[in-house]
C-alpha cells in the first residue's frame, strides 16, 4: 500500500478503537493495489526472462546460420606458399582453386615530393605572384597564398586545406643556411606523380627538388598482368582477398590455395552444440513442475518446436543425412554433444556430403536459422512483440495503481474525518456524563449526608 494510515489522535476513550477501524479499512481497501503491484513485479521478471531467451535464441540462430555459411563456402580456407610476400584470406569463395602469382615487380607505395631548402619557413617568399599550382596525378589545384602566407608555412596550410589527397609538412634539418623544406606525401598508395610550380602563368618555377611518383602493385596472376594502386587486392578473384607485401625475384612464384578445411567445419559444429545446449537449458527452466514465470508461454512452445525441428532434421543424398552422421548426438534429456572421433573418421567424400546436408544460410539445415530469426528479431520478432505487449501492460498497471492510490488517499481522509467527528461526539457525551455523575454525588451528600454509590 502506498498510503500509510494516519495516526488517529482522539480525545475520547474509544480513540484506540477508532485507530483500529481506520487501519482495518485502509488495509482492506489497499488489497487490490497489492495484487496489482505483485502482477507488476511478475511482469518485470517475465520481461527479463524473455530478454534472456531472446539472446539465447539469437545466439543459437547465428550458430545455425554460420553452419550454413561454412557449408555454402565448402569450409574453404585460403593459404599462401609464402605468406611473408603474399598473405591471403577467403572472403566467400565457394569452390577450391589454386592461383599462381609471379613477376611481383613492385608493391604499392605512396608518392612523395620535397622542395628545395629555405632560410626561413615564415618570411621567405615561395612565389612572386603568390600562386602555386599543385599537381596530384591528373588533378591540378591552384593555391593562392594570401597576405602573410607567401611562405613555406602558408603553402603547407594551403595544400592541407585543398583536400587534394596529400599532406604537407614543414621539415627542418637545423643545420646549414637553408634548413627548412616542405614535404608533400600522398594519403594513399599508388602511382601518382606530384608537382609544385610557383607562378604557373608566368615563370613556372619548379619548387620540387626530389620526387617519388609512388607505385602500383604490379604482378601476374595465372599469367594475366595486373596493376593495382593498393597492396590489398580484393577485386581480382571472387571470394579471395590477398595482400602483397614484397616483390619476387626472377622466376619466383607464390601459390595461393583455396581448400576445404574440416577444422573450420568442426569448430562451427562445436559452437552449434554449445549454443543449442544453452538455449535448451533456458527453455527447460520454463517447463515441468518447477517451471518459471513463462510456463505455458506461446514463445517457449515455439522455441521448443523449432529446436525439435533442428535436432530431428534429415536431408541430403550422400553419406550424411543427419547430425548424428557428423558426430552431433542428443541424449534422452535433449542435451547435445559432439563426438570428435566420429567426425574425424569421416572420409573426404562424406565431408563434401556434409556440405550438402548443411546447405546454406537459406537452405538445408542452415536454412532453419530463419525460424529463430523470426523469434529473436529485435524489431519484428515474436519475442519483441510480446515484450512490447508487456510494456503496454506495465503502463496500464502503473496507471491503475496510481488511480487506486488516489482513491485510497481520498478514502483515508474521508474515514479519518468521520471518525474524528464521532470521537468528538463521544468526548462530549463523556464530559456530560462526568458532570451528571458529579451532580448526583452532590445531591446524595445533601440528602443523606454521604455519597451513595
Amino acid at each position: 500500500m502506498s498510503t500509510s494510515p494516519l495516526a488517529f489522535v482522539g480525545v475520547s476513550q474509544f480513540s484506540q478503537d477508532f485507530q483500529t477501524i481506520l487501519n482495518r479499512t485502509l488495509t482492506i481497501a489497499a488489497q487490490p493495489i497489492a495484487r496489482l503491484q505483485k502482477d507488476q513485479v511478475d511482469l518485470v521478471s517475465r520481461k527479463q526472462l524473455l530478454g534472456d531467451l531472446r539472446g539465447a535464441v539469437a545466439g543459437f540462430g547465428a550458430s545455425l546460420a554460420k553452419l550454413g555459411q561454412v557449408a555454402a563456402e565448402r569450409a574453404l580456407v585460403a593459404s599462401s606458399s609464402n605468406s611473408s610476400k603474399v598473405s591471403a584470406a577467403s572472403t566467400g569463395a565457394s569452390a577450391p582453386a589454386t592461383y599462381t602469382l609471379s613477376e611481383i615487380n613492385s608493391v604499392a607505395r605512396g608518392a612523395s615530393a620535397t622542395t628545395g631548402g629555405y632560410a626561413d619557413a615564415s618570411t621567405v617568399a615561395v612565389s612572386q605572384s603568390g600562386v602555386v599550382r599543385l599537381t596530384v596525378g591528373a588533378e591540378q589545384f591552384n593555391l593562392t597564398l594570401g597576405e602573410g602566407k607567401n611562405n613555406l608555412a602558408g603553402l603547407r596550410d594551403a595544400i592541407n586545406a585543398a583536400n587534394a589527397g596529400v599532406t604537407a609538412t614543414v621539415l627542418t634539418t637545423g643545420t646549414g643556411a637553408t634548413p627548412y623544406y616542405l614535404s608533400v606525401t600522398a594519403n594513399t598508395t599508388g602511382l601518382r606523380p606530384l608537382a609544385l610550380v610557383a607562378d604557373p602563368e608566368t615563370a613556372q618555377t619548379n619548387l620540387v627538388a626530389e620526387m617519388d611518383p609512388g607505385a602500383n602493385t604490379e604482378f601476374k596472376i595465372n599469367g594475366a598482368a595486373v596493376s593495382k594502386p593498393g597492396r590489398l587486392i580484393n577485386d581480382v578473384v571472387s571470394g579471395l582477398t590477398f595482400t602483397v607485401h614484397q616483390t619476387t625475384g626472377p622466376g619466383e612464384t607464390v601459390t595461393l590455395t583455396l581448400a576445404s578445411d574440416r577444422g573450420r567445419l568442426s569448430a562451427a559444429l562445436r559452437e552449434f552444440v554449445d549454443q543449442y545446449n544453452g538455449l535448451v537449458a533456458k527453455v527447460d527452466a520454463q517447463v515441468g513442475p518447477a517451471a518459471g514465470l513463462l510456463t505455458g508461454n506461446f514463445v517457449v512452445r515455439q522455441i521448443a518446436d523449432s529446436l525439435r525441428a533442428v535436432s530431428g532434421y534429415t536431408g541430403g543424398a550422400g553419406a550424411v543425412k543427419s547430425l548424428a552422421n557428423l558426430g552431433v548426438v542428443f541424449d534422452s534429456r535433449g542435451k547435445a554433444s559432439f563426438d570428435a572421433a566420429t567426425f574425424d573418421a569421416l572420409p573426404e567424400a562424406a565431408v563434401q556430403d556434409a556440405f550438402v546436408f548443411l546447405g546454406s544460410e537459406t537452405s538445408g539445415l542452415g536454412g532453419l536459422a530463419a525460424r529463430f530469426t523470426q523469434l529473436s528479431d529485435p524489431v519484428a520478432g515474436l519475442i519483441q512483440v510480446e515484450l512490447n505487449q508487456n510494456d503496454r501492460t506495465d503502463q496500464r498497471l502503473t496507471a491503475q495503481i496510481a488511480t487506486l492510490n488516489e482513491r485510497l488517499q481520498a478514502l483515508q481522509a474521508s474515514v479519518s474525518a468521520r471518525l474524528q467527528a464521532a470521537d468528538a461526539v463521544l468526548a462530549g457525551l463523556e464530559s456530560q456524563q462526568r458532570v451528571l455523575d458529579a451532580s448526583l454525588k452532590s445531591l446524595n451528600l445533601i440528602l443523606f449526608g454521604k455519597n451513595k454509590e
